[in-house]
């Protein structure tokens, strides 16, 4: 059996010609603080976030299609997140009602499916 401590990154991917629109969109209009990333280890371009004491990694890729695959975030008010993601115009996916959350999802401007969610009584 393996034993799990916690998440330590997610890695999500973007076309190499959009990669600083990415850089962009999670640090101006989510608000993630970019991270060191030892840029010399890698043979391809990426981007470091810290996401509370998890990181969000993002790396290139040739264009994506979309899939239901995701990552999703705990987040402490998903009512505001979701009106600033709106008030960008950013695609908004509503999701099935799970008891005891608040959720929905996004796609980045890269195709990128993310979810955002809140825990509630």
């Amino acid at each position: 059996m393996i034993e799990f401590i916690r998440a330590n990154h997610i890695h999500i991917c973007v076309p190499p010609e959009r990669l600083e629109e990415a850089r962009a969109f999670y640090t101006d209009i989510i608000g993630l603080h970019e991270i060191e990333r030892p840029n010399h280890l890698f043979s391809s371009a990426g981007h470091w976030f810290a996401i509370g004491d998890i990181e969000l990694h993002i790396g290139v890729e040739p264009a994506l299609k979309r899939s239901i695959r995701h990552t999703a975030f705990e987040v402490a008010d998903v009512a505001a997140a979701r009106a600033l993601l709106e008030a960008n115009s950013i695609e908004i996916v509503e999701e099935p009602v799970i008891p005891g959350r608040k959720r929905f999802a996004f796609i980045d401007p890269f195709g990128n499916r993310m979810e955002l969610l809140q825990m509630i009584d």
